[in-house]
């Protein structure tokens, strides 16, 4: 096939066959999926057969050990990394918090740390939390009203003293994509590490790690149709090197050395229906005979094809309404699904609201974008409205939603 089966995908959703949900739109993916049916039945499968300590003799608690190491094994294939470079922690938030105490033992002062004002939260705040220990925190500044990080920026702030480069795959609000592996260069030629935060991308594709060019690569899988679990891709180069952060006397074990606070173990055996989903799209559109990277690929592209073909109608609507500021590039292909606005004269929360009691589901804030919000000149408390949608969205839903609008203007 060459075009994503749309009936197939939403029968994979139970969500889709719930009558609370019979006539919601939902389009706040950004903040949160739905759970694929696979995942459930594998969460629910560990609770009700395997839910003991894992990894001793025992059968049952065997078996969960195996569960949680294949979904780590199946992950990893599909992202191109090694298993052993793979971890599973509480969240995003969480693993660069974890990551970022071991850097305070590690980076010496005057040792500097490149950060951006378009990130989420999460990929700013625990490195900038990092100067209290002498380190430099360095700004790359978006430009202008465009939100847009020019690498040109980058290279002026880059020098002998450059440890990380942090930065975003694609922007929470902007939408942009950023050239991750151009940067990733950039950053190991002057001998940085590069940490990319890829939450608000992988919903749309799966990237391969292997070509990207990231030393650290971080999303979370409540929002690519899975639990509530961190991914966090670490180099072993880079795991070595860094300062064990577990008990002690897991030092020697790269799975144990930055994942503290071990995350539900019923959930990460449930990574194992994520990846069922994948490749049960793969196979019902022809290409489970591909090798896995290529299977990543094809999967990732009918993604993006049909959320592309969705997307435009959207951007010309909100584009040919004088009153409404849209943030971002008016071009579907050079986006992702994700569109913040501001409309002229109404509260961004009012008009969520609005859309709420019409069984429409947007968001409105700063998305933890804050820094960007200020950039934008938005007040970050007020907020924006953002409407945000994956693969499995109908062209439907989107003609609802802009209907909506069009009565609200």
């Amino acid at each position: 096939m060459t075009a994503l089966d749309l009936d197939f995908v939403r029968t994979q959703f139970p969500a889709f066959s719930e009558p609370p949900l019979e006539h919601f739109v939902h389009l706040e993916n950004a903040g949160g999926s739905y759970a694929c049916g696979q995942a459930i039945s594998w969460l629910e499968r560990y609770y009700r057969q395997t839910k003991v300590q894992p990894y001793y003799p025992a059968a049952p608690s065997k078996e969960a050990g195996e569960q949680m190491d294949s979904a780590k094994r199946r992950m990893a294939a599909w992202l191109n990394v090694g298993a052993d470079e793979l971890h599973f922690g509480p969240s995003t938030s969480q693993n660069t918090y974890v990551i970022a105490q071991a850097l305070r033992e590690y980076l010496r002062p005057g040792d500097e740390v490149i950060v951006t004002n378009q990130d989420h939260e999460a990929n700013v705040g625990a490195w900038r939390r990092l100067e209290s220990a002498g380190i430099v925190v360095r700004e790359w500044q978006v430009e202008g009203e465009s939100g847009e990080l020019r690498t040109a920026d980058l290279e002026a702030l880059l020098s002998a003293r450059t440890r990380i480069v942090a930065f975003t795959h694609c922007s929470n609000v902007i939408a942009s994509i950023n050239p991750v592996r151009e940067i990733c260069d950039l950053a190991h030629q002057t001998g940085a590490w590069a940490f990319v935060d890829g939450v608000s991308w992988c919903p749309h594709a799966l990237p391969d790690l292997g070509d990207l060019g990231a030393d650290m690569y971080l999303f979370s899988l409540y929002k690519v149709y899975g639990p509530h679990l961190g991914v966090m891709f670490m180099r072993r180069e880079l795991n070595a090197e860094l300062p064990n952060q577990g008990h002690f006397f897991k030092a020697g074990e790269p799975a144990y050395r930055f994942t503290p606070a071990g995350p539900d173990h019923a959930q990460i055996a449930s990574v194992n229906g994520v990846i069922d989903y994948l490749e049960a799209v793969a196979r019902h559109h022809g290409y489970d005979d591909e090798p896995m990277s290529a299977r990543a690929k094809a999967v990732g592209k009918l993604f993006r094809e049909h959320e592309t073909a969705l997307l435009q109608p959207l951007l010309d609507f909100l584009a040919a309404n004088s009153n409404i500021r849209v943030f971002g590039r008016h071009h579907a292909a050079e986006r992702a699904p994700t569109v913040a606005f501001l409309i002229e004269g109404r509260r961004s929360g009012d008009v969520a609201q609005q859309l709420a009691d019409a069984d429409i589901g947007l968001g409105a804030g700063n998305f933890y974008a804050y820094r960007l919000l200020q950039a934008l000149g938005i007040d970050p408390d007020e907020g924006a409205l953002r409407a945000s949608f994956v693969h499995y969205t109908t062209a439907d839903e989107i003609a609802r939603l802009i209907d909506a609008f069009d009565e609200l203007l």
